[in-house]
């Protein structure tokens, strides 16, 4: 994986800005290298998709030098619809939206206990094999239902998207915990990081710097005290600010990971970009782990 691919660019608050405003941050993006882009169908109502499209248009930019991926499946407080017919309605919305002519990827936003793969397999191989998207991939999924899905599909996902932090790491802590008494050692998404390694599946974090659920940052969280106190003196080390430490720990987990980094603050993603320039070492790796609250048996 490209260096400049390890920090991908979430769309997620573009709608909120202004067009101007908009299409300033993006070209800051573009001028410091980002080429990824992730978005959703549901993100500002399709105002980000939107915005973005005539960010393209407007510049000029070749569709071949960007990364451009959404998520489509949730139906806001009605249901989740992972459907064939679903899917490939909404990547027409989702294209129109952006005015491309394919996704590089098109990710199943959450997993849906009445999805049929057969007929999600259906759904892609028409959307390949027209040109709409090159490749699939999904979010907030666990291994046994991207178990369930490889059964019955000739495409396998390319990328799965779960909340990753220093202080939300369900995803480890079950791995490093796993045969104790530990609340901490229940499994709650299956070994997902261990199953996507074993399938060549890239993991993509996403609210690097948040725990709970939307909860709020962990950075200069007085709960998280010891925490910031080490990556205070991390960042001291590496010439960096707190938050690049934070999301270099996400990157530091082999082989492919990536970062989705949702800010729409110039100075707050140019701080995040600057992970790519280092690699903690296994100490220091364990050291953050612990501090989030995390314990080694």
């Amino acid at each position: 994986m490209e260096k400049t691919d390890r920090i991908v660019a979430g769309m997620m608050r573009l709608g909120s800005l202004g067009d101007q405003e908009a299409f300033s941050f993006l070209d800051y993006l573009y001028d410091s290298g980002v080429r990824w882009f992730d978005h959703a169908d549901i993100y500002g109502g399709g105002r980000c998709e939107e915005l973005f499209g005539r960010w393209i248009q407007s510049r000029g930019h070749s569709r071949g030098d960007l990364v451009i991926q959404s998520k489509c499946g949730i139906v806001p407080g009605v249901c989740y619809d992972n459907s064939g017919e679903y899917i490939e309605k909404s990547v027409d919305g989702i294209l129109s939206r952006l005015k491309c002519e394919y996704l590089d990827y098109i990710l199943i936003h959450r997993p849906d206990v009445l999805w049929d793969p057969d007929d999600m397999n259906a759904a892609f191989t028409r959307l390949i094999k027209s040109g709409k998207i090159r490749a699939f991939g999904l979010s907030n999924c666990n291994s046994v239902q991207i178990d369930y899905l490889l059964s019955s599909m000739e495409h396998k996902p390319a990328i799965n998207q779960i909340q990753l932090s220093l202080a939300f790491a369900p995803s480890i802590s079950e791995g490093l915990e796993s045969n104790t008494y530990s609340d901490n050692g229940i499994s709650r998404t299956m070994g997902v990081i261990d199953f996507c390694r074993c399938h060549g599946i890239t993991l993509q974090a996403w609210s690097p710097l948040q725990y709970g659920t939307f909860a709020g940052t962990f950075l200069n969280n007085p709960a998280y005290e010891k925490l910031n106190g080490r990556l205070s003196e991390l960042a001291y080390k590496y010439g960096v600010g707190k938050s690049a430490v934070a999301a270099a720990w996400i990157l530091r987990i082999p082989p492919h990971t990536q970062v989705v980094a949702g800010t729409c603050n110039r100075d707050h993603f140019a701080e995040m970009l600057k992970a790519r320039d280092i690699t903690i070492t296994r100490q220091e790796w364990y050291e953050l782990y612990r501090c989030a609250g995390y314990a080694l048996p």
